[in-house]
C-alpha cells in the first residue's frame, strides 16, 4: 500500500469530507427514490422523454425487487410503502405458470415477459418478499403473497436440471439481456441458491455443490457423476485457471469474459467457498476493474470477431467491449461490490470504495447514472436509476451501520 504522507489534521480534515459526501450521497438517495415512487412501485429510472421510449418508466421485476433491499432497510416509510406496493404489483401480474414479469406498465395493464425466460426477476421477487418480511414483519407480506410464492418457487424448479439442482437458460435471459450466457449460468445459480436458502428448500446444499463442481472445474473433486466429470475435463483441457468462478457453462463450450457480478453475488450468497473470495477480490483489484467508478461487471469483455461475439450485441450500439453488459461499471454492481469488502471483514476497503460509489453517484450534479464507460470512465445510460440509489443506502448501511444483508 502507498504510504500516507498527510499530517493528521489533512488526515482528519479528508476523513470529514468523505463523511460529508456519504451522507450527502445518502439523502440524495432517498430523494432519487421517493421521486421514481408511484402508487404501483419504483419505476427503473425517472420519467423522461428517452426513458418512456425505452420502457425504463416501468415496473421491472428485477429493479423493482432489486430496490425493496435498500428501500425497506432506509427506515423511511414512504418508502416502505412503495417497496411494498411493487412488490405486490408484480404478483398480481404474475403468469399463471408462477412466472414474475420483466415489467409492468400498471395503467396500461401491460405486462412484458421477455423473449426466452427472464429467470432472474423471478429469483429477486423472491429474495425480496422474503428480505421485507423480515425488515417489517408488521407488513405480513409472506403470509399476503403466499399462493404466489408457490407458484414462482415452482416455476424456478421447472427451470432446472433435475440431477444437478442448477437453473438451465438461454441467451438472454436474466439481467445480462444482450449477452451470450446460457446453459448453467453464474448468476442466476447464486440468485437461486439464494432464494433456497431464504426459503429453506431441501436441495440448497446440492445446488452448491453442484455449482462448485461446475463453475470451478479445476478443482480436486473427482464427481460421482460421469457427465460432470466429463464437462470438467473438457473445460480442463481447453481453459486455463483463473481465480473466477466461470460466467456459465453449456455443453461443449463455456464463459470465459470474467462476470464480476456473478462472482460478487456467488460468494454473497455462499454459493462459492468462502476461502476463495480474497483471491477473487485481490484479482479484481488486479485487473483495476473498480477504477475509476466500482465496478465493472466484465474483466475480459467479449472482442467483435470472437467465437463468442453474437451480432445482437451491437443492439443500439451498447454492448461493444468496455460498454454496458460487456464491460461497463454499474453504480448498483458496485453497492454489491462494496458489501461483499464489508462481509469479508475489509473495512476499511469497503468504506474507500463506497466513496468511490458516491463521488460515480454524484457526477453530473446527483445524475446516479445508468453505468459508465468502462476505459473511460464516461457516463453512459440512463439517468437517474433507482437500484443505483438503493444499492448506495444498502452499501452504506452495511459499512457504516453493521446491516446484514445475505445469510
Amino acid at each position: 500500500m502507498t504510504a500516507d504522507h498527510r499530517t493528521p489534521h489533512q488526515q482528519a480534515a479528508r476523513a470529514d469530507a468523505e463523511t460529508r459526501l456519504l451522507d450527502e450521497c445518502y439523502r440524495e438517495a432517498l430523494r432519487l427514490l421517493r421521486e421514481n415512487s408511484t402508487p404501483a412501485g419504483v419505476l427503473a429510472s425517472a420519467r423522461n422523454p428517452r426513458s418512456s421510449g425505452r420502457n425504463y418508466d416501468s415496473i421491472f421485476g428485477r429493479d423493482a425487487a432489486i430496490c425493496a433491499l435498500g428501500m425497506a432497510l432506509s427506515g423511511d416509510p414512504e418508502l416502505l410503502q412503495s417497496a411494498e406496493a411493487g412488490l405486490l404489483t408484480l404478483a398480481r401480474y404474475q403468469a399463471r405458470n408462477g412466472q414474475i414479469p420483466k415489467f409492468v406498465k400498471p395503467e396500461l395493464a401491460e405486462v412484458d415477459f421477455w423473449y426466452a425466460g427472464c429467470v432472474d426477476a423471478t429469483i429477486w421477487w423472491l429474495v425480496a418478499v422474503r428480505f421485507v418480511d423480515r425488515v417489517a414483519p408488521h407488513l405480513g407480506l409472506a403470509v399476503r403473497l403466499s399462493p404466489h410464492l408457490v407458484r414462482a418457487l415452482n416455476w424456478l424448479e421447472c427451470q432446472e436440471h433435475q440431477g444437478w439442482y442448477l437453473l438451465q437458460q438461454n441467451d438472454c435471459s436474466d439481467w445480462a439481456d444482450i449477452m451470450p450466457r446460457s446453459g448453467f449460468v453464474l448468476y442466476s445459480n447464486a440468485l437461486w441458491y439464494w432464494a433456497k436458502r431464504l426459503y429453506d428448500l431441501p436441495t440448497a446444499r446440492d445446488t452448491q455443490r453442484f455449482a462448485r463442481l461446475i463453475f470451478n472445474p479445476f478443482d480436486n473433486a473427482i464427481p460421482d457423476q460421469k457427465r460432470v466429470r466429463l464437462l470438467r475435463h473438457y473445460i480442463r483441457n481447453r481453459c486455463r485457471p483463473e481465480p473466477f468462478l466461470l460466467s456459465y457453462v453449456n455443453f461443449s463450450f463455456w464463459g470465459e469474459e470474467i462476470d464480476i457480478f456473478g462472482n460478487i453475488l456467488a460468494y454473497l450468497t455462499g454459493l462459492g467457498a468462502r476461502s476463495d473470495a480474497c483471491k477473487m477480490v485481490a484479482a479484481v483489484t488486479a485487473l483495476n476493474a473498480n477504477d475509476p467508478h466500482p465496478v465493472r461487471v466484465v474483466g475480459a469483455p467479449i472482442e467483435v470477431g470472437s467465437p463468442r461475439w453474437r451480432p445482437y450485441m451491437q443492439r443500439h450500439r451498447q454492448n461493444l467491449p468496455w460498454q454496458y453488459h460487456n464491460g461497463g461499471a454499474w453504480p448498483f454492481v458496485g453497492g454489491f461490490w462494496v458489501i461483499l469488502l464489508a462481509t469479508l471483514g475489509e473495512r476499511c476497503a469497503a468504506r474507500a470504495e463506497l466513496v468511490k460509489l458516491a463521488l460515480s453517484c454524484k457526477v453530473n450534479g446527483w445524475e446516479f447514472n445508468e453505468w459508465f464507460q468502462g476505459q473511460t470512465g464516461e457516463p453512459m445510460g440512463m439517468p437517474r436509476q433507482s437500484w443505483n440509489a438503493a444499492l448506495y443506502i444498502l452499501a452504506y448501511r452495511t459499512v457504516l451501520c453493521g446491516a446484514r444483508i445475505f445469510p
